[in-house]
């Protein structure tokens, strides 16, 4: 196969939750360049409507929806109209997430449940609804977005967020677990752990503690527009068809200090 064959995603469906900014809009950005038909859904369904008005410049179909990925009528709308428009869905990016600062001893239990269920239970039942779809194709890829916060402690100084790290830890071992009983079944199941990109999510913090950071960056620089398109794209297009339970991480350096 030819190289630019093993980059392609021509003809694929991919769907993106938390499509509307950030980092799912850079990956549905990177995978319609590539070819991919792009489904887009969030919360805001309008900041999704915004960005597949974009990509469909670069010839590609889209749809944007509406979707809180903790709710399963919501998800499996989300399925249904897919599978609807475009017949099959090739690959599932959960990027969706949540976040809530607080010291350890004072994280209400609401917000730590928040934090759970956008983050595990949403990815959870993203992956259950759409695995059914690639179980009897027998094909797909489904790309997790962890952090580089679930793999290590961090410097309450700058992030004090015990139900975020702790949540993306789950995601890291829910990543490796499901590759293992989806293998057999022709999934493809990895997981992508970012380090610090500017994103509204993380502006608080990088204003906060954006020097300290950068300070524990070997590259001494944030993640921008572009450092995600790459490995999202390796994950999904055929390159990484030998390629499953493996945690990618992308963080100019800070996980090996």
């Amino acid at each position: 196969m030819h190289i630019q064959e093993l980059f392609s995603l021509k003809g694929k469906t991919a769907v993106i939750t938390g499509g509307g900014r950030g980092l799912g809009e850079q990956i549905a950005e990177g995978f319609a360049e590539a070819g991919a038909n792009v489904v887009l859904c969030s919360r805001k369904e309008e900041a999704c409507v915004e960005v597949a008005e974009k990509l469909k410049g670069l010839g590609v179909e889209t749809l944007a929806l509406k979707c809180d990925v903790t709710n399963p009528e919501d998800v499996n709308k989300v399925v249904k109209a897919a599978l609807d428009k475009f017949g099959r869905i090739d690959i599932l990016v959960n990027n969706s997430g949540a976040s809530w600062g607080a010291p350890a001893e004072e994280m209400p239990l609401e917000a730590w449940q928040k934090v759970m269920n956008v983050n595990v239970t949403g990815t959870f039942l993203m992956s259950q609804a759409v695995g059914k779809v690639m179980i009897e194709q027998q094909s797909g890829k489904i790309i997790n977005i962890a952090s580089v916060a679930g793999l290590k402690g961090s410097n309450p100084k700058f992030m004090n967020a015990i139900g975020y790290n702790a949540s993306k830890g789950a995601v890291v071992t829910f990543t490796k677990d499901l590759a293992v009983k989806w293998g057999p079944k022709g999934i493809h199941v990895n997981a992508i752990a970012p380090g610090f990109f500017p994103t509204k999510m993380s502006k608080g913090l990088l204003d906060k503690g954006g020097e300290a950071i950068l300070e524990g960056t070997p590259l001494r620089k944030f993640g921008t527009e572009n450092d995600l398109k790459g490995v999202a794209l390796l994950l999904a297009a055929p390159a990484s068809d030998f390629m499953t339970g493996e945690i990618i991480v992308v963080d100019g350096g800070t996980n090996a200090m």
